[in-house]
């Protein structure tokens, strides 16, 4: 059976596709699953494989971005905790608390302060080691995947023209042989030497026009393999890149978690000193402390004697 063409570009016709083997097989690679076109959703045009690929890479850079924002917001509200906790160390309530009590309770807004300082470093680090790194897209994303649009596309204009001139040589032989036959039926029925000559000339012309005909698909081969070939390479360029981007996600994704951890750790070491003074808290110890201090005789009362 002869190939089928489909939008000017040749496929194998569906009984020889078994005789296919994929370029990267079990890799699920592009560059062997996007050579056909695809009906657009929104418009009757037909999108290219290729163009399936870079709208994947467009959309790969946009949810880069909403993740640097997501982070963003999230260095925002560490930032506003943090001075939130120093805030409200500094406010005096139950300053006059005293003795084992209040030394536990003093500690106790300290640490306030100190994990404030803990959240500050962690917001400071989101954004120094996950949220700047998140925006730092590959500098010229955008030209370079308009210059591969281009150049796909271009290869594909010059495809389906080669293309459009195959089907003109193939109409110009069909009517040059229906010329040649009609010529050779009318010897037939009355010999005469203008006939042969004509017919000689009819079939200079069909000659001419296989001729042209082959000339015409060899330069469409050309440019259908010349296409094939910047399709593999592009694809698969396009399937680095995404994978480059994704192990740079996730890189970034796991040092957020490890900060987290970090700032688990730290927060913990703020209260261990509050732990400690709550151990050691001492009604007896606070008792004998505020005696010492307060009291006002140790002489006590006795019976009046007359």
């Amino acid at each position: 059976a002869p190939p089928l063409s489909i939008n000017c570009v040749t496929f194998p016709f569906p009984l020889h596709m078994s005789e296919q083997q994929l370029l990267k097989p079990d890799e699920w690679s592009y560059c062997d699953y996007f050579w056909a076109d695809r009906k657009d959703p929104q418009g009757s045009a037909n999108i290219s494989g290729f163009e399936v690929l870079l709208q994947k890479q467009l959309k790969g850079r946009q949810m880069q971005k909403e993740m640097a924002e997501f982070v963003r917001e999230r260095i925002r509200i560490e930032e506003e905790y943090a001075k939130n906790l120093s805030k409200l160390s500094q406010i005096p309530l139950a300053a006059q608390e005293e003795g084992t009590l209040g030394e536990a309770w003093a500690q106790l807004k300290k640490s306030l302060a100190d994990e404030a300082e803990v959240h500050l470093k962690f917001s400071s680090k989101l954004q120094s080691e996950v949220e700047k790194p998140l925006l730092i897209f590959r500098e010229n994303f955008k030209k370079d995947m308009k210059k591969f649009d281009h150049h796909m596309a271009d290869l594909r204009k010059q495809l389906t023209g080669r293309n459009a001139a195959v089907e003109k040589a193939r109409k110009s032989l069909a009517d040059r042989q229906k010329d040649l036959e009609l010529k050779t039926q009318q010897l037939e029925i009355k010999l005469s030497s203008k006939i042969e000559e004509d017919i000689k000339k009819a079939r200079r012309k069909s000659t001419q026009a296989g001729d042209d005909l082959m000339r015409c698909v060899d330069l469409y081969n050309q440019s259908q393999s010349k296409w094939f070939e910047e399709m593999v390479t592009s694809s698969l360029e396009l399937e680095r890149l995404e994978v480059e981007r994704v192990e740079m996600i996730r890189q970034h994704l796991c040092q957020y978690t490890t900060l987290r951890h970090e700032t688990d750790m730290f927060n913990q070491s703020t209260i261990e000193p509050v732990d400690k003074l709550l151990r050691s808290v001492d009604p007896a110890k606070d008792r004998e402390l505020w005696v010492k201090e307060h009291k006002t005789g140790e002489l006590r009362p006795v019976d009046m004697d007359i």
